[in-house]
């Protein structure tokens, strides 16, 4: 059951903590998630008292918040999988939308089983030792003393299957504020308010590892249904009559990342290419809630 299908139209007049203590929400909750439901409840009461989503339309933040439960992600910013944050529609006002966080998708890919390792992080002035511009390779400075950790410079992704199946992506600093600007309403928005509150403004490289992390995947990664369900749903609001928003859907805004030549990849990452040199790191599969 689609999210928008939880709340009715009587439902707008009502408060957060209503919403989410109505029967049929519980219920699919419970359904959803079992023994993690009241406190997934609790998590969208407090988040929806917030500074930034407690102007919002309540309506709104509970179909944002089921998004992440139907994937079994928390919603609780300090863990990076999902987010719900505030959105200016031109009709409706101050309202929420869902947005993956790069750790979600890391999260998801690593739960479908096909995954050996998976890292993605900021690469600071002085790191980038080489890059093969041939095969999109890179290899890191192991030499700290000669790495400036105040200024990064780019942003990678990079995975190995268990089939031995490697693959890297990395964009500049430069490439990320283009691309945020490009996809994002928000963040481009004239408005201090909506922009200050794009998640481009407040965690800019967490958008831009998340930015590096879904073209790896969308490109060249074995796509489970939940990844498929997040790379759909991600950074967009459903009024529930199919109008989305946002500057592009995510399904166009993939088409376009994967003709871009703002991403340089690699077809596989060579084997001599050490462990220290793409600082790999096994991720849990564990997802907090």
């Amino acid at each position: 059951m689609a999210s928008n299908q939880m709340v009715t139209q009587q439902d707008q007049e009502l408060s957060i903590n209503q919403l989410v203590g109505k029967a049929s929400v519980q219920k699919k909750l419970h359904d959803m998630l079992g023994k993690k439901a009241a406190g997934f409840a609790s998590s969208i009461i407090s988040l929806a008292q917030s500074d930034n989503l407690k102007d919002c339309n309540p309506e709104s933040i509970l179909k944002s918040a089921m998004i992440a439960a139907t994937m079994d992600l928390p919603i609780n910013p300090n863990f990076g999988m999902a987010y719900v944050v505030p959105y200016n529609d031109k009709k409706k006002g101050k309202i929420a939308q869902f947005q993956m966080g790069y750790k979600g998708f890391i999260q998801l890919a690593l739960r479908s089983g096909q995954f050996k390792y998976f890292n993605a992080d900021i690469v600071y002035e002085g790191e980038l030792k080489s890059r093969n511009k041939l095969t999109g390779s890179i290899e890191f400075e192991e030499d700290t003393n000669l790495i400036d950790y105040s200024k990064p410079v780019g942003y990678f992704a990079y995975f190995q299957l268990l089939n031995g199946f490697e693959k890297t992506v990395y964009m500049t600093v430069e490439e990320a504020e283009s691309h945020g600007k490009r996809y994002s309403q928000s963040y481009k928005s004239t408005n201090d308010w909506v922009r200050n509150s794009s998640l481009w403004s407040t965690d800019f490289d967490g958008m831009a590892i998340k930015t590096v992390v879904k073209n790896l995947l969308s490109k060249y990664a074995p796509l489970s249904i939940e990844m498929q369900t997040a790379l759909e749903n991600d950074n967009t609001y459903d009024d529930g009559n199919g109008n989305r928003s946002e500057a592009l859907t995510s399904q166009q805004e993939q088409r376009e990342m994967t003709a871009s030549k703002e991403f340089v990849d690699a077809d596989y990452v060579e084997e001599s290419v050490s462990t220290q040199s793409v600082r790999q790191q096994q991720v849990s599969n564990e997802c907090p809630i």
